[in-house]
């Protein structure tokens, strides 16, 4: 029968058998032309308890946004799944990462819309990957930190930077930065009366010095002042801010000592200003106010901003926040910080673990406390055409994590609610922001 059909109308002439053949040829190649294509469908990546690895979900999402296709964020839409367009490799890419995928066709994404439209959820458009920095010393393992780990095992990239990168103005190449457990005073995360004996404080201690001369200044808390000044200034000129642990507090204390000396000599040779306290400038803070120092070189605490000795003596088993639910057609960005598939999360402890409500300023915005105290653990405001986002604790799959302890292996922990938190603001700069209704 194909050699029927290529040589033409002139052989088939011989008989009736012929053109019977060539009739159904021809309707079957027609078959083949004028049949519809398959309908498109696309991929929800569902981030409900069906999910079997929300934290590499996130690298999907950030891949298919690299790919220079858009996501679709769900809010409150299982757990805030996202939507993702139909393109060869996406589901390899899942298969890959284990992430769970579900093919929705036309009318399954027509009732999933319809569901969003018709309950607290949205639908937010992400649009491009954001580029990333990590604020991180040289000698920082990836350990050490929990958003390096987060970012490490979601397979998303990222940059390190530090004190030369930041005084220099690199961070103007970025769109999102991620401080950790720094300590912004210029006193070495206040570890002097249990570590000023041990190598590594030593040598932290003598790098530093060398840094902040070869920087120009004469002093390291001088010298990590100007370093928190032009990361505001990043965040004042449009730039997401995420901190955990220390550097959340002790970060506004740097902002707010501008022009007075708070470090005692035992860390940098001379003594504080008179009256530091009552010369601390809180206008200069980024979230906190009437904070209270703790000046003592021997007490491993900044501020009475944190509230760690009370998260310590809950202990571990009642140690647990509970997760604001916002409006997501209203309140869009703090429903993207929140998204999660459980709504009381496991408490972690960090040099910083929760924030004093009194020390809050008016206008952060609170997204988890603890609702038997006084204590906020996850907050977020605006500050010039920016953001910051602070979370306490340090690492939230190690409630107590020492100096020393091993890492902290992600893939025993695919589905931790705490690291959701962080990568949350790390896909937030990549949604188009919707104006809020007022």
């Amino acid at each position: 029968m194909t050699r029927s059909i290529r040589t033409g109308a002139g052989r088939a002439r011989r008989g009736a058998p012929a053109r019977a053949m060539l009739g159904a040829a021809l309707c079957l190649v027609a078959g083949l032309v004028l049949a519809p294509p398959p309908a498109r469908a696309d991929y929800l990546v569902p981030m409900d308890l069906s999910q079997t690895n929300h934290l590499k979900a996130y690298g999907l999402a950030y891949r298919v946004l690299a790919m220079g296709e858009n996501v679709k964020w769900l809010l409150n839409h299982r757990g805030g799944s996202f939507l993702l367009p139909e393109r060869a490799g996406i589901p390899m890419e899942a298969q890959a990462r284990g992430v769970r995928l579900e093919r929705v066709d036309g009318a399954a994404i027509a009732e999933i819309l319809r569901e969003v439209s018709e309950s607290n959820a949205e639908v937010i458009l992400l649009e491009k990957p954001p580029s990333i920095a990590v604020y991180a010393p040289p000698n920082k393992q990836p350990w050490d930190d929990a958003v390096m780990l987060a970012l490490a095992y979601a397979d998303i990239p990222y940059t390190i930077v530090y004190d030369r990168e930041v005084l220099s103005g690199e961070l103007e190449k970025y769109d999102w930065l991620h401080l950790h457990h720094e300590d912004f005073t210029g006193q070495y995360g206040k570890f002097y009366g249990a570590f000023r004996m041990q190598a590594w404080y030593i040598q932290e201690q003598i790098m530093s010095e060398r840094l902040a001369a070869a920087l120009g200044f004469d002093k390291v808390s001088e010298e990590k002042k100007a370093v928190a000044r032009a990361i505001r200034d990043f965040v004042r000129s449009g730039g997401f801010l995420f901190a955990m642990c220390s550097a959340t507090d002790s970060f506004d204390i740097a902002l707010a000592a501008e022009g007075i000396d708070i470090v005692p000599r035992e860390y940098d040779h001379d003594g504080t200003t008179p009256g530091a306290q009552e010369r601390l400038d809180f206008s200069q803070c980024l979230a906190f106010e009437n904070f209270t120092l703790i000046m003592d070189p021997l007490v491993y605490e900044f501020s009475d901003i944190d509230m760690t000795p009370q998260a310590a003596a809950r202990g571990e088993t009642r140690d647990y926040f509970t997760l604001f639910e916002f409006s997501a057609k209203y309140d869009p960005v703090p429903t993207m910080l929140v998204q999660n598939h459980v709504s009381v999360v496991k408490g972690f402890m960090g040099q910083t673990t929760s924030f004093n409500k009194n020390t809050i300023k008016k206008k952060v915005l609170i997204l988890g406390e603890v609702k038997s105290a006084d204590e906020a653990r996850y907050i977020h405001g605006n500050f010039g055409m920016g953001t910051f986002t602070f979370l306490g604790g340090h690492d939230p799959e190690d409630y107590q994590h020492l100096v020393g302890d091993p890492p902290t292996d992600l893939s025993l922990y695919p589905n931790s609610p705490g690291y959701r938190l962080i990568l949350n603001n790390i896909l937030f700069p990549a949604a188009k922001k919707k104006e809020q209704k007022t």
